[in-house]
C-alpha cells in the first residue's frame, strides 16, 4: 500500500487489500491487522540535525525542541563548553519516530563544511538547524552553502535572545520589538557580508520557545517539508502556542477521513462483532493520541505545572471533555448520544453487510458517519480544552 505518500489518503486498492485480508481471519486476528495498519503511519522518520559553534545553546535547544528541560531523563548534556564530541541522536519522548540530532560543534580554526558534513552522514537528517548565539561567522555560511548544494534545506537560529533582553531592558526607552527588529537585522547583514544574499534569521530562547520567532520557524520547516512528513513534524512539536495548538488540530482532523474510511470498510465484513470492535479500537487510539498531541495526558500536564506555577487541579479544571477522565466504553458513549446506538449500529451493519452491493454500502456509509461524528465532536473538545489550559499557563484568561 502506497502509505506515506499523502498520509491522510487512503485509497481504493488500500480498502481492498485490507478487507481482502480480514475476510479470512477470525475476530482477534481481524482486529489485530487492523491495529498494525493504524500504526504504520507512526513509521515515517523525521530527522534533524542541529549544529552551531561550542556554547551556541545546541543541546539546550535539542531538549526544548523535544518539551524537555536541561536535567530531565533523556535530556541531551548541556554546559559551558562544548560536551557534544560526536552525532548523538535524541528521540522525542512521545513519538519514538522523531529523532533530534545534537551534532558536533563548527567553530574550529580549519574547518571545512564538506568534510564535516560527510562525518556526520548528511544524507539522513530531513533538514537542518544552525544556531549562533551571537554573530553568525564564516563556518556558519560555509555549511549552509555546502548544504544548499546538496539539496537540503537549513534555517538560521539566533539563540539566547531571553539573555539578551535582560541585559538591555534596564535601560531607559528600552523599546523591545525594535531591540529585536535590530538583532535580526544584524544578523542578517552580517550573513550577507560573508557571502548569502537573502538569509533568513529566526531569533529563539529555547528556555521561552513559545516567545519570539518559533512560530515563524515552524511555519517556515512545516511549508518546506514533504507532506507525509509535515503531520510528524506538527504532532511532535511542543503545543506552546495557539497558533501550533490549531495547527495540531487540522493535521488531526485530517486524520479522520482515513479512518473513517477503515471503519467503513471493515463494516462491510460480515463477521459478527468485528465492526463495533473495530470502530471502539480507531476511536481508542484516535483519541489517545489527541491527548498525548495536545499534551492533556498526566505527564505532560505536570511538567507544565513545573513550568507555570500553576497546581494540576487548575490545569484539569480548564478541561470540559467527557473524554477528560480516561478514554473507556463509559467516557465515548456521549460521543453518541445513547449506549443503544452503538449496538443499533452494529446489528444493522452485521445484517446489512449480508445483503450484495447495497448492504455493504448501507453499512459501510453509516460506519463512516459515526466513526466521523465522533471523532470530529471528540477532537473539537480537546482542541479547545487544550488551548483553555495553554492559555491559563502563561497567564492569559479564558
Amino acid at each position: 500500500m502506497a502509505m506515506f505518500e499523502d498520509y491522510c489518503i487512503i485509497t481504493q486498492e488500500d480498502l481492498e487489500d485490507i478487507k481482502d485480508s480480514i475476510s479470512t481471519q477470525d475476530l482477534p486476528s481481524a482486529i489485530n491487522t487492523i491495529k498494525e495498519y493504524l500504526k504504520q503511519q507512526d513509521l515515517v522518520e523525521l530527522n534533524i540535525g542541529v549544529t552551531g559553534e561550542s556554547g551556541s545553546g545546541k543541546s539546550t535547544f535539542v531538549n526544548a525542541f523535544r518539551g524537555l528541560g536541561n536535567e530531565e531523563e533523556g535530556s541531551a548534556e548541556t554546559g559551558p563548553v562544548e560536551t557534544t564530541i560526536e552525532c548523538k541522536d535524541y528521540l522525542h519522548p512521545k513519538y519514538k519516530n522523531v529523532k533530534v540530532w545534537d551534532l558536533p560543534g563548527i567553530g574550529t580554526p580549519n574547518f571545512k563544511a564538506d568534510e564535516y558534513l560527510k562525518l556526520v552522514q548528511f544524507e539522513r537528517y530531513d533538514f537542518f538547524i544552525i544556531i549562533a548565539s551571537d554573530r553568525f561567522r564564516e563556518s556558519h555560511t560555509q555549511l549552509a552553502k555546502e548544504i544548499m548544494r546538496m539539496g537540503k534545506r537549513f534555517y538560521f537560529v539566533r539563540s539566547k535572545i531571553d539573555s539578551c533582553i535582560n541585559a538591555e531592558k534596564r535601560k531607559k526607552n528600552f523599546d523591545q520589538k525594535k531591540m529585536l527588529d535590530t538583532i535580526r537585522e544584524d544578523c542578517k547583514n552580517g550573513l550577507r557580508k560573508i557571502g548569502l544574499e537573502d538569509p533568513v534569521v529566526f531569533l529563539i530562547s529555547s528556555f521561552e520557545l513559545g516567545k519570539y520567532d518559533f512560530n515563524l520557524l515552524q511555519e517556515r520547516m512545516e511549508k518546506e517539508l514533504p507532506q507525509h512528513k509535515r503531520r510528524v513534524l506538527m504532532l511532535a512539536l511542543p503545543n506552546i502556542t495557539l497558533e501550533i495548538n490549531e495547527k495540531k488540530k487540522k493535521i488531526l482532523e485530517a486524520n479522520i477521513v482515513k479512518v473513517a474510511l477503515l471503519s467503513a470498510c471493515v463494516a462491510t465484513v460480515p463477521i459478527p462483532g468485528l465492526s463495533v470492535a473495530v470502530d471502539f479500537l480507531i476511536v481508542k487510539t484516535e483519541i489517545e493520541t489527541y491527548y498525548s498531541t495536545f499534551g492533556l495526558d498526566d505527564p505532560s500536564l505536570q511538567k507544565l505545572c513545573e513550568n507555570s506555577e500553576k497546581t494540576i487541579e487548575e490545569l484539569k479544571s480548564q478541561m470540559k471533555s467527557p473524554l477528560r477522565f480516561g478514554v473507556n466504553t463509559a467516557s465515548m458513549l456521549p460521543l453518541l448520544g445513547a449506549a443503544s446506538l452503538v449496538v443499533a449500529e452494529n446489528a444493522v451493519e452485521y445484517v446489512a453487510s449480508l445483503i450484495p452491493i447495497l448492504g455493504s454500502v448501507a453499512a459501510g456509509a453509516m460506519s463512516y458517519i459515526t466513526i466521523s461524528m465522533m471523532l470530529k465532536r471528540a477532537l473539537n473538545d480537546i482542541a479547545e480544552d487544550a488551548r483553555n489550559v495553554l492559555m491559563v499557563s502563561v497567564g492569559t484568561a479564558v
